[in-house]
């Protein structure tokens, strides 16, 4: 087992409401099997899952074992003997959520537990956040007059508009103080994104050059292959709008362009991240027109299988003005950031599997070099930070080429986390959870980040409301054409989506 460099996290009842569901056997446990393992928590960390199946806990350890099972998760005997030891611990209660007595069970497991601490996890539904957390507080489970600790971690989405995330944030913060809320975002737990901040602010060579002076345009890409497959009810309700751009894309776009902190204490790091969702500069209609385009996959080829069009896939309605691709330009409305277009995009059956964040620099001002006729200008200067699938970060710069003429030739400076460190089988909830455990609010958002996020993209919503529909696009491509329209009236292009692990993508 892999001594930590941190402390166990203290002791505590990690309770799940949706534990027999599938975030829970995906991803929950296999973090807490890696995090186990890895000495994170001690076997003072116990799970009560919390459910509407019935059966008891026989029922769910057996779900859960059969899952990881299947999903090679047992494969690794470190992993197994950590999965051992922690079945041991887990409980479980049936019953209906909505329903005072299940949490009358709950308090009656915790009174009898090792330690009052308790964090809640709501895997389930976004329509059972509010319910819940009533429900909690209704029931003195939120109280922490006796010293012990009460926090709740709540999934995305966190709303599916600004009014509704608005309506939300009150009706917790109600119920709940805003320091025993923890709102997650997995892509705030990934090593490359948290490694923004370190790469900014502990290099002065890139610190000092990270402003409209020197830096162009800044590319925030989430390409997925996959489409949208058996979750047709709920993304037919969502889009890739509400789904992918108000949390994911705007924390990486906050983790970018957020000002140097007083220090990295939670609150100060949430509140320059507020700041800049706060600057997004706000469109009206005719603007969110301009800035705004959006697509849906038609039927085709994927991946080795024939891909039915969006429209056509399981409870999609025939007539869905969905949206399952979106691009945007929007502005930072700062003097670091002004006049400097932030371009966001994102979608599903697309080329590659590539979450990355672009920071292209402007051209040097004058170039003394001879122009060749199959690069007739100087490359801009590139930071790519590679998020996923094989996290890192790329520098593309231009050398001379080998020989006698001088000629020269663009080369990326990679690296790239897992061929420096041993990372291991991360579900990217690790360090999430941990902080959930310590107490500490720096990798979650705070209900004035939400609420701002939301507002930056309503004048989209409220447009495409009225019946805009989406432009095709096929699948296994790029996109919409309306969307390299949207960047190249602008004199750029967008960075290549391939997945390619290492080296300079041309």
């Amino acid at each position: 087992m892999t001594t930590p460099d941190v402390a166990p996290a203290p002791p505590l009842t990690f309770v799940i409401f949706g534990a027999a569901g599938d975030l829970t056997r995906r991803l929950l446990i296999p973090t807490l099997i890696n995090m186990t393992r890895s000495g994170l928590v001690g076997e003072d960390l116990h799970i009560l899952g919390v459910g509407i199946e019935t059966g008891g806990v026989d029922m769910l350890l057996d779900r859960l074992e059969s899952f990881l099972k299947t999903s090679g998760d047992m494969d690794d005997p470190e992993r197994q003997a950590a999965w051992q030891s922690l079945r041991k611990r887990i409980s479980y209660i049936s019953g209906d959520f909505t329903q005072n007595g299940v949490y009358k069970e709950i308090t009656d497991h915790l009174s009898h537990a090792p330690s009052a601490n308790a964090a809640f996890y709501f895997a389930v539904p976004p329509r059972f956040f509010g319910d819940i957390a009533e429900k909690l507080s209704e029931n003195g489970l939120m109280n922490e007059a006796t010293g012990a600790f009460r926090r709740i971690a709540i999934e995305k989405p966190f709303g599916h508009d600004l009014a509704s995330a608005q309506a939300l944030n009150a009706r917790l913060l109600n119920h709940v103080a805003e320091s025993q809320i923890y709102r997650i975002d997995h892509f705030l737990g990934k090593e490359t994104v948290q490694n923004i901040m370190t790469t900014r602010f502990a290099n002065m060579m890139i610190e000092a050059l990270w402003n409209n002076n020197y830096i162009d345009h800044v590319q925030i890409t989430a390409a997925e292959v996959v489409d949208v497959g058996m979750r047709g009810k709920f993304y037919d309700a969502t889009g890739a709008l509400r789904d992918m751009v108000p949390n994911h894309l705007f924390q990486l776009l906050a983790m970018v362009a957020m000002e140097p902190p007083n220090s990295f204490d939670a609150e100060s790091i949430r509140n320059e991240k507020g700041k800049v969702l706060k600057a997004l500069r706000l469109y009206s209609r005719e603007e969110a027109a301009k800035n705004g385009v959006r697509g849906a996959y038609t039927a085709g080829p994927l991946a080795g299988h024939d891909l039915p069009a969006y429209t056509e896939t399981a409870d999609v309605a025939p007539d869905s003005n969905t949206e399952t691709f979106v691009a945007l330009k929007l502005f930072v409305d700062t003097w670091r950031w002004a006049g400097v277009p932030f371009y966001l995009r994102t979608g599903k059956a697309m080329k590659a599997r590539d979450t990355e964040v672009v920071i292209t620099f402007r051209q040097v001002p004058f170039a003394q070099f001879p122009r060749h006729e199959s690069r007739p200008e100087l490359p801009p200067n590139r930071l790519i930070i590679q998020v996923q699938p094989d996290e890192g970060l790329d520098m593309e710069i231009s050398i001379k080429s080998p020989g006698l003429v001088l000629k020269t030739a663009p080369v990326s400076l990679d690296f790239r986390y897992a061929d420096n460190f041993d990372i291991g089988k991360q579900t990217g909830y690790e360090s999430l959870f941990y902080e959930l455990f310590v107490g500490d609010q720096t990798l979650f958002q705070r209900a004035d980040g939400i609420e701002a996020g939301w507002a930056a993209v309503q004048p989209f919503l409220d447009l495409w409301a009225e019946g805009v529909r989406p432009d095709p696009y096929a699948p296994g491509s790029t996109g919409p054409a309306c969307a390299d329209e949207l960047i190249e009236r602008d004199g750029r292009t967008w960075h290549q989506i391939d997945g390619t692990p290492k080296g300079r993508k041309v």
